[in-house]
């Protein structure tokens, strides 16, 4: 149903450096590079190895973390196994990431749900989850 989502950052720059690292943990990584003439690198996009990019970072009009930290964007990226879902959040706080919940077994979402969040550095809700039993 969704082709693409993007968001966007304060700083391109420190957001392509944090989502390089914690987006690889999950096995994604920058696809493509929106390099506009007379404006410079203006996105950043990421998605599988050959692939078309499916989430997007970019410089916006304007962007509130107050507001992202109280309800703004979530979004959840699938791991292949819970030892992906543990990398990318140890990735992330390594990276400046706060943490939002420890990797672990959310079972009112249901039994085998297994996930963990975190804010990016500019206040976005991200996580990652796996489905799969252990």
């Amino acid at each position: 149903m969704i082709d693409h989502v993007s968001i966007g950052v304060s700083d391109l720059k420190k957001a392509r450096a944090f989502y390089d690292v914690v987006l690889l943990a999950l096995s994604y990584m920058r696809v493509h590079d929106v390099d506009i003439p007379g404006q410079g690198v203006v996105a950043h996009g990421y998605g599988e190895a050959g692939a078309q990019a499916r989430f997007w970072i970019g410089v916006p009009e304007h962007v509130n973390a107050d507001a992202n930290r109280t309800g703004g964007n979530h979004f959840a990226f699938q791991a292949k196994s819970r030892l992906e879902v543990d990398a990318f959040y140890q990735a992330a706080i390594n990276n400046g990431a706060k943490d939002n919940g420890a990797p672990g077994i959310r079972a009112h979402y249901h039994p085998n749900y297994y996930g963990a969040f975190v804010f990016d550095p500019d206040g976005n809700k991200i996580e990652a989850c796996c489905h799969l039993p252990e």
